[in-house]
């Protein structure tokens, strides 16, 4: 045998070879509670979701993204554009930037716009709700991504890469921070259902496993079935967790003489564990019956709104982020005729207001992060007569709470709302700002996979510190 040989083991494995194994394992366990005999790497090991320190100190420690999926227009929302009223069937030549399909003349908004707050910031009829917290928000008016397409630009808004399969955002964040609560995934999804693109938008990709999003299904918010089959009828928990101990340590042996390295393996490893501790948590914080009757009817009805409390619940029990998409498919998505974003707005208004607000009222909005936006916007030209075409040039997104400055807009798109002109936000810039919102230096939160060192910000990105307060 090569004499090197003897030096090609974990110090996992040779505490597996020393003894009889299984014991040792024991022992290791109990010296890992009493902390005074563990080994560092072993214990980071054997929970990767425990909280880490920070880069530098974070102004935000959980991260709400309300999702718009299929694309709210920038010029009916939370960008007014005089300029189309009064060119309304035109097309000027800066109309005549490319998008997806064919479109025609300017398109006026049959939205009204006014102003709001201390700030005195305009938003259209759409929001009132949203218009009364403006002085929390700040709307970025000068948002840009790559491609006008839903699939690569929802892959960008979550991934940062137009191209599957990449670790989200929350994957990312997880992989840094940490979480506050094992008992609960640390990033979790909540969608009716599946949005275009499906779980490759809270994928971990090369991550380890126990990074991925949890898609919770809330098309009804019964903490009995949100997750489904989270409780042993058969077995007592101590019984569990004598079964789950012993499957534990015959698949970490497994792992050991495996190098360590078998991502699957220990990602099933540490969902068995996250899944027996989800016991003890997980349906309370989806029961809303323990909510009282005035918060209730703050949010209002509906499946956005129950997805909206229930995201306050999370990140109030310590969940890192929290994704609500408005819907499944591509909802917002309004080529045949802008006005059916009223119904969408209906549906969102009251209860966004309502998660700004309750999150104040418990000193948890200067802690979490509110994002609010969709994959791209739309063109200020009509399609189908008064549709509107998918716009990535420029669009519209706000933020509020975890360290932004409230009341103010930021950057600027042409006359007719186009393209973005002033202060340009791409899709990397947000993100390089939200992960510094969170303590996290983008270029140095970092994977190697296949040779190199990956990161949501690809080789881009530039943090916008006129948006932190």
């Amino acid at each position: 045998m090569d004499p090197s040989q003897h030096f090609r083991i974990s110090r996992r494995e040779s505490l597996h070879r020393m003894g009889t194994g299984l014991g040792v394992l024991g022992l290791a366990g109990i010296l890992a509670q009493d902390g005074s005999l563990a080994l560092a790497s072993d214990t980071e090991s054997n929970n990767p979701m425990a909280s880490k320190v920070a880069h530098f100190a974070p102004r935000a420690k959980h991260i709400i993204h309300l999702f718009m999926n299929g694309g709210p227009s920038q010029v009916d929302t939370f960008d007014p554009k005089p300029a189309l009223e009064k060119y309304n069937g035109q097309r000027p030549p800066n109309a005549e930037l490319k998008t997806e399909r064919k479109t025609g003349g300017l398109l006026m908004s049959p939205f009204k716009f006014r102003k709001y707050g201390e700030s005195g910031i305009e938003v259209s009829d759409l929001f009132p709700h949203v218009g009364s917290c403006i002085d929390e928000i700040c709307v970025i008016r000068s948002m840009h991504t790559n491609i006008p397409n839903h699939e690569p630009s929802l892959l960008m808004m979550n991934s940062g890469e137009t191209q599957p399969t990449r670790p989200a955002l929350g994957s990312w964040l997880l992989y840094g921070l940490g979480t506050e609560n094992q008992n609960l995934p640390g990033f979790v999804v909540l969608c009716p259902g599946k949005p275009v693109v499906g779980p490759q938008l809270w994928s971990n990709s090369f991550l380890p496993g126990i990074y991925q999003g949890t898609h919770i299904n809330n098309s009804e918010m019964d903490p009995a079935k949100v997750i489904r089959h989270i409780n042993n009828t058969m077995l007592t928990r101590s019984s569990q967790r004598e079964q789950l101990d012993l499957l534990k340590q015959m698949n970490e042996i497994h792992l050991a003489k495996r190098g360590g390295r078998d991502n699957p393996l220990e990602a099933r490893i540490q969902s068995l564990e996250m899944a027996f501790r989800m016991q003890t948590e997980a349906q309370q914080v989806f029961d809303l019956k323990q909510e009282s009757k005035k918060t209730l009817e703050d949010y209002g009805p509906g499946k956005f709104a129950q997805a909206c409390l229930a995201a306050r619940r999370l990140v109030e029990s310590g969940v890192r982020m929290v994704q609500v998409y408005y819907g499944d498919g591509q909802p917002w998505d309004d080529h045949e005729d802008i006005k059916a974003h009223a119904s969408k707005a209906k549906d969102v208004d009251q209860s966004i207001a309502a998660l700004i607000n309750d999150l104040k009222a418990r000193g948890l909005l200067k802690d979490t992060l509110i994002i609010w936006g969709g994959e791209f916007g739309r063109t200020p030209v009509a399609e189908n007569g008064n549709g509107r075409d998918h716009n990535h040039h420029g669009f519209s997104m706000w933020l509020a709470g975890g360290g932004v400055k409230g009341g103010m807009t930021y950057g600027a798109t042409d006359e007719f709302g186009f393209a973005a002109v002033e202060k340009k936000v791409h899709v990397h810039d947000l993100h390089a700002t939200v992960l510094h919102l969170m303590g996290l230096d983008h270029e140095k939160l970092t994977f190697r996979y296949s040779g190199r060192d990956f990161r949501l910000t690809d080789v881009h990105g530039q943090v916008v510190h006129e948006l932190i307060a």
